[in-house]
């Protein structure tokens, strides 16, 4: 009998030495491949961009070409400039404190990053035992044909203890590799809440400066609608003079008509633009405001240190983001791969059995029981085989959008800086070409006053002056936009005094 307690002894320990070496094994290596950064598919220099040189007196340009450093800053990088240092306009800077408070494309961005991290632990938690405490009162009535005699034909066993449920031993890393896949995922998605900030405040900054322009262009507007009013005027009464014709009073009512049309048009660009501005700030607009500033391109940061294009794969959000898709993917595979080893799950029991609840939890009502399950998959119609091949083939479409969201922000970088270098140059011979025009419907005006030339003149001059001013305020809005377009392609905007007031964009401490 001692010899028998003994040999149970021995194998009980031996189970236990071999659960322990097993459990021991999950912090073993997984079957992913090691992950390599993919080579930056785009050159390490920016193209080298247009130099426009203008002499006005003369009235000629030149064009050569420069390098970027000589086109944008070079004495400090994006990551210093946060987004109230860049944009200059007070009235902007609150619009866009506004939006980050209530924007709902940002509020949507930040419940998807919680779900992500959600998700993450709910994975994590799949590699650790789910034990629970188990209370169990089985009763049972036999017939009277299986009844022993002096035996109670009803009888009760009550169950009480630790119960340890189907715990998986993850000794090829599939666990560890699908918690290592819904991480990487985490961090993509907080990578795209970052990038919805970028886009959010470049797309309020980009509403408020259209509203800006749309003003300036009614403004113009009006004041060209009274121009023509007046020049109207004096066309008539020089028809009742017997001075002007038919053609000259239908040229000139035909510009006051424009005008017209052009006041209703741009009153409701207006009226849309600030809609707009609404809908992105995400409530009513009822505060004060602070005054605007002048709209030029000095509402904001005059030169962007655009650095080098090997700095995008740490700046910008978007690539970031492709990179964590790339290494969730990598995982992906390791998890594949580890389906087709074999599957070996514990269940258990520790507690105290007995008839009596008075006896539940004497000595000697104690026992355990443990029940290893090992399970190799033999056939299951290639699917295993088909898994790790879409494995595959989405780790290399993974690669493919790295590469691509790589070349894209170099192409939208080059782009910006390409009008950061010419738009200057083409607002000086504007404003030029408006104090032509202006000069030219002076004397067209005069001229025609004069009976020198008929109305036609007159109206071209018009025609001409006022396509300018609005061609001047149309390009500095579109400058405006290209410097909000290079300081985002640049990865600039979302670091900020109060960048983790609002969204959780930190990763879990155990992944630091």
């Amino acid at each position: 009998m001692n010899n028998m307690r003994v040999g149970l002894a021995n194998r009980s320990h031996s189970r236990m030495v071999a659960l322990g070496i097993a459990l021991l094994l999950q912090t073993g290596c997984t079957l992913a491949p090691d992950y390599k950064q993919p080579d930056a598919p785009i050159s390490m220099e920016w193209p080298e961009l247009p130099k426009i040189t203008l002499d006005l007196a003369r009235g000629t340009a030149e064009l050569s070409k420069q390098s970027a450093e000589q086109v944008t800053s070079t004495q400090h990088t994006v990551a210093d400039l946060g987004w109230e240092e860049f944009f200059r306009d007070p009235r902007l800077r609150a619009l866009i404190a506004l939006g980050l408070d209530n924007n709902r494309d940002l509020r949507i961005a930040v419940s998807r990053i919680e779900q992500a991290r959600a998700q993450y632990g709910v994975q994590v938690g799949q590699q650790f035992p789910n034990i629970s405490l188990t209370v169990s009162d089985v009763t049972t009535s036999l017939p009277q044909t299986m009844l022993t005699p002096g035996i109670d034909p009803v009888n009760s066993n009550l169950l009480g203890g630790a119960s340890l449920t189907s715990f998986q031993l993850d000794l090829f890393g599939q666990l560890r590799s699908l918690s290592e896949a819904a991480f990487q995922s985490y961090l993509a998605t907080a990578e795209a809440g970052r990038n919805v900030r970028i886009t959010l405040i470049s797309n309020i900054a980009q509403a408020y400066f259209y509203e800006r322009m749309t003003e300036l262009t009614l403004e113009l507007v009006d004041k060209t609608l009274k121009s023509r009013q007046e020049a109207y005027a004096i066309v008539l009464k020089r028809m009742d003079a017997g001075i002007a014709t038919d053609l000259d009073l239908n040229q000139a009512r035909s510009l006051l008509d424009a005008a017209a049309a052009n006041l209703a048009q741009y009153a409701r660009l207006k009226s849309r633009a600030h809609n707009a501005l609404i809908l992105l700030v995400g409530t009513p607009l009822t505060m004060e405001l602070p005054t605007p500033a002048p709209f030029t391109r000095e509402s904001v940061l005059v030169n962007i240190p655009a650095g080098l294009p090997s700095n995008l794969l740490t700046r910008r959000p978007d690539i970031r983001q492709a990179e964590r898709n790339l290494m969730s993917a990598n995982a992906n595979i390791g998890a594949a791969r580890a389906a087709f080893f074999p599957d070996i799950s514990l269940t258990g029991l520790l507690g105290t059995n007995s008839l009596t609840l008075n006896g539940l939890f004497k000595s000697g009502a104690y026992y355990w029981n443990i029940a290893p399950n090992l399970s190799l998959p033999i056939f299951n119609g290639g699917a295993l085989w088909a898994n790790l091949d879409l494995a595959k083939a989405a780790n290399r479409e993974a690669v493919n959008q790295y590469e691509k969201s790589i070349q894209t922000a170099f192409r939208e970088v080059s782009d910006a800086l390409a009008g950061e270098a010419t738009y200057g140059a083409e607002i000086q011979a504007t404003i030029a070409q408006q104090e032509a025009t202006r000069k030219a419907l002076e004397l067209s005006d005069m001229r025609y006053k004069m009976g020198i030339d008929n109305f036609l003149q007159a109206q071209i001059a018009q025609i001409s002056y006022f396509n300018s001013q609005l061609g001047l305020i149309t390009l500095r809005y579109n400058a405006l936009l290209n410097r909000i377009d290079l300081y985002k392609s640049l990865g600039g905007g979302w670091e900020s005094g109060d960048m983790e007031r609002k969204t959780p964009l930190h990763e879990p401490n155990a992944k630091n």
